[in-house]
């Protein structure tokens, strides 16, 4: 199976592109800027314009469509809702079979802009004429890795104590997407989280102990039906079956030493 591979250059692309090749699958991948690698043939599209999008879909059976614009301003509208339908319009007019789409857990509760976008691109792909899939994942451990960094820029990591996460390796949810793709569309939603789930304070201890840090967590309560939402779960899922790393595991390979709590 020849497939296409949307933001490949990511950090899931990097997961991806591998699995795919060690599972025999022939990829094309796609990027803003041209690369070169071993075993991928890349293609350079820009999903906010449309352009190279008809050549990179131009015989390929499936599209695993990761790429995404999490940033603030009218780019992620771009690329996440009129760059899905885009890709859509063009996978059917080259007669793709299965087009898989991957959201976040919670896109259909936490009121963010960037959730608003993903959700609205889960619509325009399940509308489309292309057979298809939907796997939504919960965070991966670097993302929350880089939040404590930046909460705690100041001295003090700064945080709602009770938010609830479910971290997931992304290798794993590269294993996910393969096998989602050998068993064809879904032509629904799966959602696919990490095998535990973590109050904020329980994380932050765990990834002090693994950085040797004495910095205290200064509670600070998020308002609103944001907080409402985060600290019900909005962001975790009891979807199965489930990733196998934990966040000790990240935070031993990523720092080594104990993540005693």
């Amino acid at each position: 199976m020849r497939v296409l591979v949307t933001g490949a250059a990511g950090r899931l692309g990097h997961e991806v592109l591998p699995r795919l090749l060690d599972d025999g699958y022939t990829v094309r991948a796609t990027s803003r800027r041209p690369r070169t690698d071993p075993g991928v043939e890349w293609a350079v599209t820009d999903l906010g314009t449309g352009a190279g999008l008809a050549e990179a879909v131009a015989d390929v059976d499936a599209v695993l469509h990761l790429a995404s614009a999490p940033t603030p301003g009218r780019r992620t509208h771009q690329v996440d809702v009129l760059g899905t339908r885009r890709l859509a319009v063009a996978a059917e007019r080259a007669g793709v079979g299965h087009l898989v789409y991957v959201s976040i857990v919670g896109v259909d509760r936490v009121p963010m802009p960037y959730y608003r976008h993903k959700l609205a691109a889960e619509q325009v792909v399940a509308a489309g004429p292309v057979p298809w899939s939907v796997l939504r994942a919960t965070q991966f451990p670097q993302f929350l890795d880089e939040l404590l960094q930046a909460s705690s820029r100041f001295g003090p990591t700064i945080g709602d104590r009770a938010i609830l996460a479910q971290p997931v390796d992304p290798g794993e949810v590269a294993a996910r997407l393969a096998a989602r793709l050998a068993a064809g569309p879904l032509r629904g939603i799966e959602e696919y989280g990490g095998p535990e789930v973590l109050r904020f304070d329980e994380a932050v201890r765990a990834w002090r102990a693994a950085r040797r840090s004495r910095r205290p967590l200064l509670p600070v309560r998020i308002p609103g039906r944001l907080g409402r939402t985060l600290r019900d779960g909005g962001l975790v899922t009891g979807a199965l079956p489930r990733g196998e790393r934990t966040w000790a595991d990240y935070l031993a390979d990523t720092y080594g030493g104990t993540t005693g709590k």
